[in-house]
């Protein structure tokens, strides 16, 4: 995992989100850990490649599934 280096978040990874509603994955990750800032963007959408332990990107496709696990980093 990506995110070793943030073990103080608790859970970091969120695998079982794949194929539902981007906006449902956010509040199930924000309802587990509400200091999480989470983000759903739109894959192909331009980001900033730096890592931030309090972060959690949630790609979504056009229908707004997720598409990628979501991940703190």
């Amino acid at each position: 995992m990506a995110t070793q280096w943030c073990p103080y978040i608790g859970k970091n990874s969120w695998p079982e989100l794949l194929g539902t509603n981007g906006d449902y994955a956010a509040s199930v990750i924000k309802g587990e850990n509400s200091s999480l800032q989470v983000n759903v963007i739109l894959v192909g959408t331009p980001v900033t490649p730096d890592l931030r332990c309090e972060r959690v990107r949630v790609w979504v496709d056009e229908s707004r599934l997720v598409v990628k696990t979501p991940t703190a980093g």
